[in-house]
C-alpha cells in the first residue's frame, strides 16, 4: 500500500514538473517576441512605410533575427547607405539607418538621374537640389573614386559647377568660378594639390581654361 501510494506521487510530481515547464517555456517565449521597432534616421512618411515592410517579423524571437533578414527589405531603399540593429529586449528592436547623400546629376538613356554616394542611381522627379551635373557615359564607380580624391584634396567638393567623363576615364571639372581645369588620366590627390597650389599662386583671372592633360606641363587658354 504504501509503495502504491509512493508511486502515485511521483507520477503527480512528473505530471506537474512538465506543466510548469511547458507553461514556462511558452512565458519565456513570449516574453521574447518582436512587437515594437524604433526607426531613426528617416522621415515620418518613409518610417511608416519601413514599419509596414518589416511587419512580417513582428511575433518572431527576438533571437532569431538578424541583419541578413532585414537589409534585403530595408536596401530596397536606394537611398540608403547603412543600417544598425540594436537589440532591446525583451522585445525592441532599434533600427539606426544612415541615408546616403545625393551627390550630382547625370543622364542616362535619356534620362536625368541623381548619382547617390552608395552608387545607386535614382530617377529625378524634379530638379530642386543645387547639384553638379556630369556629362558624358560615365562609369559611377569612376566618379565616386574622383570624390574620394577631391574630399582628400585642398580643392572642396562643393566648388564644383559641372563634370565632364571621357571614355578614356579622364576628367574635365568646371569649378563654380568659371575656370574649366583637364586633368591628366593618372590623377591623383597628390596632383590635384598640386594643380591648385599653382592656381593659387597664379593670376589666372582672364584664364578660362587651364590643361595639365601633358606630364608636368600646363598649358593656357584665354
Amino acid at each position: 500500500m504504501p509503495q502504491q501510494i509512493s508511486k502515485k506521487i511521483f507520477i503527480y510530481l512528473f505530471i506537474y514538473l512538465m506543466l510548469v515547464t511547458i507553461t514556462n517555456e511558452k512565458i519565456s517565449y513570449d516574453f521574447y517576441k518582436v512587437r515594437k521597432f524604433n526607426i531613426t534616421g528617416l522621415n515620418e512618411l518613409d518610417t511608416n512605410l519601413l514599419k509596414q515592410n518589416i511587419e512580417i517579423f513582428k511575433n518572431m524571437s527576438i533571437f532569431s533575427i538578424n541583419k541578413k533578414d532585414i537589409s534585403k527589405i530595408i536596401y530596397s531603399d536606394k537611398t540608403i547607405n547603412d543600417f544598425e540593429i540594436i537589440k532591446m529586449y525583451p522585445s525592441t528592436l532599434q533600427i539606426k539607418i544612415k541615408k546616403s547623400n545625393f551627390l550630382a546629376i547625370t543622364k542616362k538613356n535619356g534620362r536625368n538621374y541623381y548619382v547617390l554616394e552608395n552608387g545607386n542611381l535614382i530617377k529625378t522627379q524634379n530638379q530642386d537640389l543645387k547639384l553638379p551635373y556630369i556629362f558624358g557615359d560615365v562609369d559611377i564607380n569612376n566618379f565616386l573614386d574622383l570624390k574620394k580624391k577631391i574630399d582628400s584634396s585642398v580643392l572642396g567638393f562643393n566648388e564644383i559647377e559641372n563634370f565632364y567623363y571621357f571614355k578614356s576615364t579622364r576628367w574635365d571639372i568646371l569649378t563654380k568660378s568659371g575656370l574649366i581645369i583637364k586633368m591628366p588620366i593618372n590623377l591623383t590627390v597628390k596632383k590635384i594639390n598640386f594643380f591648385f597650389e599653382i592656381i593659387q599662386k597664379q593670376n589666372f583671372d582672364d584664364v578660362k581654361i587651364l590643361d595639365f592633360r601633358q606630364e608636368n606641363m600646363m598649358i593656357t587658354n584665354d
